[in-house]
């Protein structure tokens, strides 16, 4: 399949919710993460990146106990929210370039309107799918994704999300990043949440914690980041899923961009610095 021209994900997000979640301002403890620790590897796509602290070639399970801190602290994040896995598919292509709140009025209407299937995205009219996705922004250009993604649907597994996930995941990965509209982060989060594929999601969230944590380099690509994630732990779905939902509420609680609440958060242990009274953000905390 030819690729397409596509318009890119950007990179902030803010599309998460939390569910029956409290900021709490103590350190909390560290529990037993529910999955095992990860056998040590020889290193990430990362490692080599000028300034950065590679995760696995130091200490293979300490993003696994960065994930046993945020799930001890926040829980089960319950995400992502749907009622069917092409809802899901829908949600994650609606939410570029915008806000969660703004994908459910747009899925609501899809809803109302009884279009939240594969054959009713097919069948109706771009007019008619580009007023109701109004709400979630760059209406047009997402009624285009919707409407190539059925197609692509159509096409190449006969219409059947079972076919399409039953694809093994670097080939479906390969086959949805050639669909107009979707980049690395969709196409991820597709194979995630709706298909249940262990493929770690990355965002401005997952990138600004590394970054902060020494970990990556703020030039590192987003497969770089991606292969720190998925070279550091257990390919287990289920992980994947909570891990990065965790992640993103701490970067919008806590890693914020600006004015970072440090002290409140469950990673602050890890911080470069920690150990000597440091600041680690007092020379740049825009990043």
């Amino acid at each position: 399949m030819p690729r397409k021209a596509r318009f890119l994900d950007l990179p902030f997000y803010d599309r998460y919710r939390a569910f029956e979640m409290s900021a709490s301002r103590s350190r909390p403890k560290i529990v037993h993460s529910p999955f095992p620790a990860p056998a040590a590897v020889s290193g990430t796509a990362s490692a080599s990146a000028a300034g950065a602290r590679p995760p696995v070639s130091e200490d293979a399970g300490l993003l696994h106990s960065y994930y046993g801190a945020l799930f001890a602290a926040h829980g089960p994040q319950h995400w992502w929210p749907g009622r069917s896995r092409f809802e899901i598919i829908v949600g994650a292509i609606l939410t570029q370039n915008t806000s969660w709140k703004n994908v459910e009025r747009a899925i609501s209407n899809l809803r109302l309107a009884k279009l939240l299937s594969a054959r009713a995205i097919k069948e109706v009219r771009a007019s008619t799918l580009a007023a109701l996705l109004r709400p979630s922004g760059y209406f047009r250009q997402k009624t285009k994704t919707l409407k190539a993604f059925v197609a692509f649907l159509y096409s190449e597994h006969s219409g059947s999300l079972d076919r399409l996930f039953a694809t093994p995941t670097d080939a479906l990965r390969a086959q949805l990043l050639e669909v107009r509209g979707i980049g690395p982060e969709t196409a991820d989060s597709i194979l995630l949440y709706a298909g249940r594929h262990p493929v770690f999601v990355v965002d401005a969230y997952s990138r600004r914690i590394l970054e902060r944590h020494g970990l990556a380099h703020p030039r590192s690509s987003y497969e770089q980041l991606r292969s720190i994630f998925e070279s550091s732990l257990p390919r287990d779905h289920q992980l994947f899923n909570e891990f990065h939902a965790l992640i993103v509420h701490t970067g919008k609680q806590f890693c914020r961009k600006s004015s970072p609440a440090c002290s409140h958060c469950a990673l602050q242990r890890f911080l470069p610095g920690q150990a000597f009274g440091q600041s680690p953000l007092a020379a740049d905390s825009t990043r």
